[in-house]
């Protein structure tokens, strides 16, 4: 089977590897996000705390900013356009829901906090400052978009998307979302802004991705059940569904399996970041 190795992207300062990795990201513009803490998150309530946002934009500039009071035991990090962060909870039960997403300004301080619903598989930030949020199979609310003061400003109730029950893979890029959600799987296209169509929505017969990139009429889906987790299916699209291409396998740049890994789609990239998470690599299906 065709191997495909991703290409080293962003590295986390050898200075800050003696911190534990909360979460990491990479932003709508192509920085690299590390939410840093002190220690590793311990059983039971969490109290806030203070963590450390080293982020590494393309060319390699650093920048650190410091968040105070954070509340997230197992955050989603991702970053305005204007600067500044959001973190939020996957969790959003019904004593905490008011403090599940937080905002922080470009000097870490909070300006507001707000709930997105129970059950978050992913957040996205897309060029306008939304929040793009899609859940996993214990919240039926499937892909809504948010603004950063906590405003719901779509929501995918009424779209048609068939077998929306858990999104497993997100894609969010400019101002638009594409989504492959469970159990049909099928590559929804979401523009909001566009009032006559705003969801388009191809079949498709590639199952379980956890991620997706989109380049012109070209799609790869990344990721699948079992022993295709690390499969990387390419696809073409017609009119109405997927065309499969060809199936291979993505690995790190040395060529071996990724293994426990984030994952995060943006545009026609998907982004790897292997166990122990101080690296990005990426595939481009843009070449």
């Amino acid at each position: 089977m065709q191997k495909t190795a991703l290409t080293p992207y962003a590295r986390l300062p050898r200075a800050h590897h003696n911190r534990h990795v909360l979460t990491s990201t990479v932003d709508v513009f192509g920085a690299a996000h590390w939410l840093l803490a002190d220690r590793a998150p311990e059983p039971g309530g969490v109290r806030p705390f203070d963590a450390l946002v080293v982020s590494v934009h393309p060319y390699g500039h650093v920048e650190l900013t410091e968040l105070n009071a954070v509340r997230a035991r197992w955050p989603h990090l991702d970053r305005l356009p204007e600067g500044g962060f959001i973190v939020a909870a996957p969790r959003a039960r019904r004593h905490e829901a008011a403090d599940q997403v937080q905002v922080f300004d470009e000097f870490g301080r909070e300006t507001t906090s707000f709930s997105v619903g129970d059950a978050l598989e992913h957040m996205l930030v897309d060029e306008a400052g939304h929040l793009w949020v899609g859940h996993f199979d214990e919240n039926p609310e499937g892909i809504k978009r948010w603004s950063a003061t906590g405003r719901r400003t779509w929501t995918s109730d009424g779209a048609r998307i068939p077998g929306l029950f858990d999104c497993y893979a997100l894609n969010v890029s400019g101002t638009i979302a594409w989504a492959c959600p469970y159990t049909d799987f099928p590559l929804v296209e979401i523009r909001p802004d566009r009032p006559d169509r705003p969801v388009k929505v191809w079949t498709n017969t590639i199952r379980g991705a956890n991620a997706v990139a989109v380049h012109g009429k070209q799609v790869a889906f990344y990721g699948g059940y079992g022993e295709e987790q690390d499969r990387l299916a390419h696809g073409e699209l017609t009119e109405t569904s997927v065309e499969p291409t060809e199936v291979g396998l993505l690995t790190l740049p040395d060529g071996t399996p990724p293994g426990r890994r984030r994952v995060v789609g943006r545009s026609s990239r998907i982004y790897v970041q292997a166990e122990p998470f101080t690296t990005w690599d990426v595939f481009d299906l843009n070449g």
